[in-house]
Parts: C-alpha cells; sequence; structure tokens
C-alpha cells in the first residue's frame, strides 16, 4: 500500500506563553529509488504520491530518455525501507545508461544527479526559442494559480509546489513534494504524459531557481520560469545561454527579470 502524502502527529504549541496540545498534519519524506532495468539510479526523499509521473519527468529532465516512448514499462513496487520506481528502458536507451554507469566513480545525491564530471554539471543545454508573449499580469496570475493549487501546502505548510501556467487559460498542471527538485519531475512527467506543450507556458515555482532548476527547464523545453524567490547567478548566466525568461521574487504584482526580458510586453524596454 502506498504511504500518505501526510500524517497527524500531537505535539505541543506555545503562543502567547501558553501551552496548549496540539495536533498538526505534516508531509511524509520517504526513501524513493529511481530503477532502470533493475539498476538503481538514483535515491531521493520524497513525497509518496505522483511517483509515475516523478520517475517519466526526472528520465526526461536528466535526459536518459528523449521521449516517453523509449520507457517500456513502468511500475511504482512498495518495500519495507521505502518505494522503488521501477522502469524499463529501450534496448539503445538501456544500453546508454549503463555505459554511463560504468564511467560514474562514487555516490550522487539530489540535484544533479547521476553525473560524473564537473564538465556534465554544466553540461551543454538545448536553447529553447519559442516566441511566446507573457503581460506582468500573466506573471502574477501564475503565482496566484500556483497558491490556488497547493493543497498539500494548504494542509501541512511544508512542501515546494511547481506549476505550468498557460497566458489565457491558467494553471494546466501542478504537482507538490518536500524536495523542490521532485515537484519539477513530477510537473514533468504529468505534462509529458498528458501530451501537454511545453513551448505555451511558463513554469511556476515556489523555490529559488537553482541551475539544476534552469537545466530542468531546458530539457522539458519551457521558455519561461517564474519564480517567488531569486535566481542564483549561474542559474541567471545558464537561462540566459539556453534562451529562458526568469521572472523572479515574483510577489504581489512585482517581479524582476533577469533574463530575456524581450518574452514580457515591456520587459524589452529594460535598460
Amino acid at each position: 500500500m502506498m504511504a500518505a502524502r501526510a500524517i497527524s502527529l500531537s505535539g505541543t504549541s506555545f503562543r502567547d506563553r501558553t501551552a496548549q496540545d496540539m495536533r498538526r498534519a505534516l508531509p511524509e519524506e520517504t526513501p524513493v529509488a529511481i530503477v532502470y532495468n533493475g539498476s538503481t539510479q538514483a535515491v531521493m526523499m520524497a513525497t509518496p504520491d505522483d511517483l509515475m509521473d516523478f520517475g517519466r519527468g526526472f528520465s526526461l529532465s536528466e535526459g536518459i530518455v528523449d521521449s516517453l516512448s523509449q520507457i517500456e514499462g513502468i511500475e511504482v513496487v512498495t518495500h519495507s525501507e521505502g518505494l522503488e520506481i521501477q522502469m524499463w528502458l529501450a534496448e539503445d536507451k538501456a544500453e546508454a545508461l549503463a555505459a554511463r554507469r560504468r564511467t560514474m566513480t562514487g555516490p550522487v545525491g539530489c540535484g544533479l544527479c547521476g553525473i560524473d564530471s564537473l564538465s556534465e554539471a554544466v553540461r551543454a543545454l538545448p536553447v529553447v526559442t519559442a516566441p511566446l508573449t507573457f503581460t506582468p499580469k500573466d506573471i502574477d496570475d501564475a503565482v496566484n494559480g500556483l497558491t490556488a493549487n497547493q493543497p498539500l501546502h494548504d494542509q501541512t505548510r511544508a512542501v515546494h509546489g511547481a506549476a505550468f501556467y498557460v497566458p489565457g487559460q491558467g494553471i494546466a498542471l501542478a504537482r507538490e513534494d518536500v524536495g523542490r527538485h521532485n515537484a519539477m519531475d513530477k510537473l514533468i512527467g504529468a505534462m509529458a504524459a498528458a501530451g501537454v506543450d511545453p513551448t505555451s507556458g511558463a513554469f511556476v515555482l515556489t523555490s529559488r531557481v537553482s541551475v539544476d532548476m534552469v537545466q530542468k527547464c531546458a530539457m522539458a523545453g519551457v521558455p519561461v520560469l517564474i519564480a517567488v524567490s531569486a535566481p542564483t547567478a549561474h542559474a541567471v548566466r545558464t537561462a540566459d545561454a539556453a534562451g529562458i525568461t526568469i521572472a523572479a521574487l515574483a510577489r504581489g504584482a512585482g517581479f524582476d527579470l533577469f533574463t530575456h526580458p524581450e518574452r514580457i510586453d515591456g520587459g524589452h524596454n529594460v535598460a
């Protein structure tokens, strides 16, 4: 049986110098192994839902497959220690992954998963050229739409969210997880499974914009990245080279543009 996304735990609440018993919903955090053709590629601490989306999205964003047709089978298996997303790849992709594993010299972790060199950490990315245009109101609507599509956050106040916003339509899909990378991978997998055109909108994130989030955005082919927090300097350089617009610190009716402002009405007028 799949673990619950959240459970209610008891504790003591201190407010106005007064202690009282309380119960609070907290998100589950479960070890999730990503397994290809019987071999583990990575183990993440993740929220135990939307795991098929997670497996598909991780496979796409990490360049293990180019399309979902190259994943010939997928299932989620429960163990006493955690969960496994077991996937079976097409022969050519399985061979390429096996060759990649043979070059690995140490363990991997969350973020830049399964890399074996500094050059791979700054890997060349596809350039996103979609000529999409957003208004400043779209940026505000995207952030508000993400806020309205975070039921687990509303319940626990302890998870990240990622959504795909389409101008004129609103939020098309949203996913949540204790890990920001996991939330984005779940979203990428859900979009691919649903046949959503990645060039038609923007990713919206509750987290800061690190370089690995930009890499996943580029691999997905999404032209605009909106976030409520700031980007890192390396993320800005990477997004600029990959043709991605970053609109960050998007709170209230304001935001800061860092790259490719031509996709935002009025942005090209900024010196």
